[in-house]
């Protein structure tokens, strides 16, 4: 799956449409964690480190993305996924209640997710950005145990951007010190994945609290 997304992203990189690539990848994988968002944002923005390389040396680039609209896209993609699951479950009731009392880890992720937003503390939501699924998980919950909105969005936002920028930075800077190779990009996404294994280990590690109301 990683080599054709790559093949995929090269055919597109000098286009716009690799911007409606990335966003509609970031906005579905919190439906199906199994897309290669996290690859498709890192390799557009290797390709942009080689433009801006190939402009440093003197030669004229092709056209390549913009890591700015790229991080951009990626972010706001990253919170309407999140909004559409919350609103989703928000309105799931009774069953998707009983969805989640039958699951330890969603259960768990209820527990401390809602002492988290209520004390206004929504740290857990930006590392669950990070962690495999994570994501998926807070957003269902939060929108299941019927958080306000205002405690939730901000760290959404927050959540989204800073997993976009750090994408895009580790794509960029892999593509400018190692050059735009498959060494690059395998070094930026082993960080990447490094970066979620972290997080998914803090969260394990979160103090447990009683549910908020």
């Amino acid at each position: 799956m990683v080599v054709e997304s790559l093949g995929v992203v090269g055919a597109l990189v000098g286009s716009p449409w690799i911007y409606a690539l990335v966003a509609v990848s970031v906005l579905l994988d919190i439906f199906l964690p199994v897309l290669p968002s996290g690859v498709l944002v890192i390799t557009a923005a290797t390709a942009a480190a080689a433009g801006s390389g190939a402009a440093a040396a003197g030669r004229v680039p092709q056209d390549v993305p913009d890591i700015l609209v790229l991080t951009l896209c990626a972010a706001t993609a990253s919170v309407l996924g999140d909004l559409a699951v919350y609103r989703l479950a928000w309105r799931g009731g009774a069953r998707l209640d009983r969805a989640i009392a039958r699951s330890r880890r969603l259960t768990t992720a209820q527990e401390r997710l809602g002492g988290a937003l209520a004390r206004g503390g929504g740290a857990l939501v930006v590392l669950a950005r990070f962690a495999p699924a994570g994501r998926s998980v807070v957003s269902l919950v939060a929108g299941a145990a019927h958080r306000r909105i205002r405690e939730f969005l901000p760290w959404s936002a927050l959540a989204g951007l800073a997993w976009a920028a750090y994408s895009v930075a580790l794509g960029y800077f892999g593509g400018q010190w190692l050059g735009a190779s498959w060494l690059a990009t395998g070094v930026s996404l082993a960080a990447l994945f490094g970066a979620g294994a972290g997080a998914a280990y803090l969260m394990r590690r979160q103090p447990r609290t009683t549910k908020a109301s």
